[in-house]
Parts: structure tokens; C-alpha cells; sequence
């Protein structure tokens, strides 16, 4: 049996636990920079406020309507994630945290000990919310797939109350029949578009389908889609936690930047970013590509990117800021007043796997970025970092509307007053 464990709405959900006056209120988190409206708690749904849209369109309406706005506080969200993930894997051996707000679990030989799902998924709500105060859903299903579409019915279909199970024929009828087949997992957007042109509208016509003819139309992600679906597994756990082929870091300034200097800090704050998350994952980056822009709104719109091949894949980050080092002379253009820039890691290798080169010297320094990441682990991100990033950001995100980081700085610990 799988499991999916799924925070509601889990940036506007972070900001009523340490503000109890604001958790029966409205509330909506903004995007970098303040631009769009990026997490909408069920309340503020009720009321029609969309998700994906600018804060200048809609700023009216949440004023008509009371509704508490607050900027992204990544900092205070990835401490919450952080305890609610320890929390759920008290309730299984075998847990994959798929994002920051989202926890698979897989239950081999549970059968003898767990008699009633629905009360076990009960529980761990019941736990999640007394130790952390966030609100979640939970879904399991004979697959994978077959469990995010249980979370999905846990926390968006009516009748059943943040807990769904998927085991038979009956419960997988009941709740794919009420699923759009947009919302199924690796269904995306075109693909969707296209099987609603042939009437399959919903999950349960999708599972219907003859997997060979949709591997013809499609591809074979697809094909398992509807395997999946009909509690076939063709996801096996590994594949489910299977790690990140490329990962990113990129940003829009708050302000624009014209110097060499400032541009160099934000990328290699950014390439700090992507290392940490490469060595989490336990990878090797063997390509590095380097990317800065202006704002296409701009007069003459400027955009440079430059891909960095390494000789021995690494995750040292000193590395990584020595390669931004070397191409900054071809991304950096006099006169561009930058907006946007980002660092990517396109070309990873596991590390478990990477062949060593007898006549290249090794500089990975694993005990060092070891050491890095356990002290800003410990004592919060950027307590260390690499004396190139700067000290005072004066490209930062805007965030006029930030709350407290009640959890990562020593100013802003709740304080109680008996």
C-alpha cells in the first residue's frame, strides 16, 4: 500500500500557526518579488480568488474582502516542512519526501499490524496537526498513482474529510469517476487538452483506455499512467523517489542590478542553492549552465546563458563559484540593467556510480561541504557561506509583506507573556 501525505495549501497554512488571529481569516501568499498570487488558503478560495494571477489585478478585490496578504517566507516554510516530514515518517519505515509540502509512503508487509486505513490516515492528521498545526490531507492506493488520486479526493472532493483509500474496485470507481483527468498525476496539460478532444474527461474513462493504444498516441509514461490506475504497479519505489534529473535556482531582483560584482554574487548564491540541493540527493553535476537576463519589457531585451562542462563531475560549491568565475566576462554586459538571473545544474551524475580519474586531482572536498551543510542546517541558511556572495543583498527579492521568520531568527521568536 502507498500513501501521499499533502499539506493544504501549505504556504498559507505556514502563516496561520505562529498567527492564530489570522486562522479563520483569508489569506493569500505572493510570489518573488510580490508578483503573483501563489498559494490561496479554503477559505479565500470560497470567495473566487484565483491562483497564478498578478497581485495588481486582484488587489481591490482582497482588500473588498479582508483578506490577509503576506509575501513568501521561504525561510519559516522550509523549518514547517522540515517538522512535518519528521512527523510523518514516525508512521512508516519507507518514507520519500516528493516536495517541500508532499510525503510518499510505502507499506510492505503492514497488513498485520494496520486494520483500518481510514483510521490510520486519521491519525497521522491528528498527529501532524497537534505537533505542527498544518492541516493536511492523506490518500492511499494499491499504486502510487493510485494514491496521489486518494489525496486528491481527501482534500478536494467532498464526503471524506481529509482521508481517502483506494482499495478495491469500488473506492478506485467512486472517486475516479469524480476526477478530472487533468488533475491525474503525469497528466499534463496538453496531453489532457488532447484526450478531452477524444471525450475522455474524467480519470475513470482514462483508466478504461487500452494501455497500448495510448502508448501509441503518447508515450509509455502515459501507458503506466493508466496501469496505474486500473492498481496495476508499474512505478516501482524507486522510480517513485527517483532523483532529479536537473535542478534550477533562479530569481527576478527586487532591484535591478549594473555591476559586474552584484551579478556575480547572485550567481554564485545561486550555485550555492543548486549545490546544496545536488549533495542532498546524493549527485554529481557535470554540466553547469549560467544564465542572466533584463526584462523583456526592456527597450533592448539582453539575455546571455553559457553552459560550463567540468572536467570531474562535482558538488563542491566551491567549484561551482569558481565556474561562474570564468564565464561572468561573457554573461556581463555594460549598460544591461539586469532583472532576472539563475544557475542550473543540466547534466547530474549519481555519485554512488562516478568513475574517478587517476590523473585528474579530486576537488569535491566532501568533508568540507559536509561540514557547510550541517552548520546551515543547524543554525539556519547562509550562516556559512562563501565570501563572494556578499554580505547585504541589495539585489534581493522584494517582500513587503514578509512575516516573521519566527522559527530561523532570534528577533522574531514568538514571545509569551503570562
Amino acid at each position: 500500500m502507498y500513501a501521499l501525505v499533502d499539506a493544504v495549501s501549505f504556504y498559507a497554512s505556514a502563516e496561520k500557526v505562529f498567527d492564530p488571529s489570522i486562522r479563520n481569516k483569508p489569506v493569500v501568499v505572493l510570489t518573488n518579488n510580490d508578483g503573483c498570487i501563489c498559494a490561496v488558503c479554503p477559505i479565500a478560495r470560497r470567495l473566487g480568488i484565483p491562483k497564478f494571477i498578478p497581485y495588481f489585478q486582484v488587489k481591490s478585490l482582497l482588500e473588498k474582502h479582508g483578506v490577509v496578504v503576506r509575501s513568501s517566507n521561504y525561510e519559516l516554510y522550509a523549518d514547517l516542512s522540515d517538522r512535518m516530514m519528521n512527523v510523518i515518517g514516525r508512521f512508516c519505515d519507507n518514507q520519500y519526501i516528493y516536495s517541500i509540502d508532499e510525503s510518499f509512503l510505502y507499506f510492505d508487509n503492514y497488513e498485520s499490524c494496520i486494520k483500518d486505513w481510514h483510521e490510520y490516515g486519521h491519525q497521522i492528521r491528528r498527529t501532524i496537526w497537534k505537533e505542527t498545526r498544518l492541516p493536511v490531507g492523506v490518500g492511499f492506493g494499491l499504486t502510487a498513482t493510485l494514491s496521489k488520486a486518494a489525496n486528491h479526493a481527501a482534500k478536494k472532493l467532498s464526503g471524506f474529510n481529509g482521508v481517502a483509500v483506494i482499495n478495491n474496485q469500488i473506492s478506485r470507481d467512486e472517486i475516479l469517476n469524480r476526477m478530472d483527468v487533468d488533475d491525474v498525476w503525469g497528466i499534463g496539460r496538453k496531453i489532457a487538452k488532447r484526450l478531452k478532444l477524444e471525450g475522455v474527461t474524467n480519470a475513470a474513462q482514462l483508466a478504461k483506455q487500452n494501455p497500448k493504444n495510448i502508448r501509441k498516441q503518447f508515450s509509455v509514461v502515459t501507458e503506466r499512467t493508466v496501469s496505474e490506475l486500473n492498481g496495476i504497479n508499474c512505478l516501482s519505489w524507486d522510480q517513485v523517489k527517483s532523483p532529479k534529473k536537473e535542478i534550477f535556482s533562479t530569481r527576478s531582483f527586487g532591484q535591478r542590478i549594473t555591476t559586474k560584482d552584484e551579478l556575480r554574487a547572485a550567481l554564485v548564491t545561486h550555485a550555492a542553492i543548486v549545490g546544496r540541493k545536488v549533495r542532498r540527493q546524493n549527485s554529481l553535476i557535470k554540466k553547469l549552465m549560467v544564465f542572466a537576463s533584463n526584462s523583456p519589457h526592456d527597450d533592448l531585451y539582453y539575455k546571455q546563458s553559457i553552459v560550463y562542462p567540468f572536467v570531474m563531475a562535482t558538488d563542491n560549491t566551491c567549484e561551482m563559484a569558481n565556474a561562474v568565475n570564468r564565464v561572468i566576462d561573457s554573461i556581463y554586459k555594460a549598460g544591461v540593467r539586469f532583472y532576472r538571473c539563475g544557475v542550473g545544474a543540466i547534466e547530474l551524475n549519481s555519485k554512488t556510480f562516478i568513475q574517478s580519474d587517476l590523473f585528474i586531482p579530486d576537488h569535491t572536498n566532501s568533508n568540507v561541504m559536509k561540514c557547510l551543510d550541517n552548520v546551515n542546517h543547524r543554525y539556519g541558511d547562509s550562516t556559512l557561506k562563501l565570501a563572494v556572495e556578499g554580505h547585504h543583498e541589495t539585489w534581493g527579492m522584494r517582500r513587503d509583506f514578509l512575516s516573521p521568520q519566527y522559527t530561523s531568527k532570534w528577533r522574531d521568536i514568538p514571545k509569551i507573556r503570562c
